[in-house]
């Protein structure tokens, strides 16, 4: 199957938040379950990368957790990719409020065109490591770059096959580019709960 599974990143300090980014909600539940559902109309598996299990217990998702404790999201890719059944498995954090499918569809179309090992967003000179595609042949590639101490995203996807959406492009689906957004801080989940007051839920 070339495109079938999902990852949800669900690990991370949470720092900046001041608690377990895992209990922001979103229509009375956890913003993370809603995502799995809304992904479970286009993906067969939806694999969430978390230290907590026993908070997914009595859902569907596939459960793993890192193997390179201490990596950053990269550590959390790598388990997720390993843990998937198709060739091309799409990448999303917990802290980001909307998913828009016909993007994610998108990015498919390009892949099957293209092929590469991973399909990312430009954002001027920046790119969006999340809301994109990796491919399961890039495992080796990662576990190599973890083992020499090396840990950036932007760095790793210099070294691989990386297909780039132009921003113009992108923005065609989300013209805020609130389909990269995500929640940092305390202030910014408020802000988005004013903006969406029919779903913002804090569960703190």
């Amino acid at each position: 199957m070339l495109f079938g599974s999902a990852v949800i990143l669900a690990g991370g300090k949470s720092s900046r938040m001041g608690f377990d980014k895992q209990l922001l909600q979103v229509k009375n539940h956890h913003l993370l379950r809603h995502h799995g559902q809304t992904l479970a109309a286009i993906f067969d598996q939806v694999i969430v990368v978390t230290n907590t299990p026993d908070m997914y217990k009595g859902t569907h998702f596939t459960l793993v957790h890192d193997e390179f404790s201490g990596k950053g999201p990269l550590g959390g890719l790598h388990v997720g990719l390993k843990a998937a059944f198709s060739s091309y498995v799409y990448l999303l954090a917990c802290d980001m409020p909307f998913i828009h499918l016909d993007f994610i569809l998108h990015m498919q179309k390009f892949l099957r065109e293209a092929g590469g090992d991973a399909c990312v967003t430009r954002f001027g000179s920046h790119i969006e490591p999340f809301n994109a595609f990796y491919s399961r042949e890039i495992v080796k590639d990662i576990e190599g770059f973890l083992r020499a101490g090396k840990t950036s995203f932007f760095q790793f996807l210099q070294s691989v096959n990386t297909l780039y959406v132009p921003e113009s492009e992108a923005r065609y689906f989300s013209p805020d580019w609130s389909m990269f957004a995500n929640l940092n801080t305390r202030q910014e989940f408020e802000q988005w709960k004013f903006r969406n007051p029919d779903l913002g839920v804090l569960d703190h």
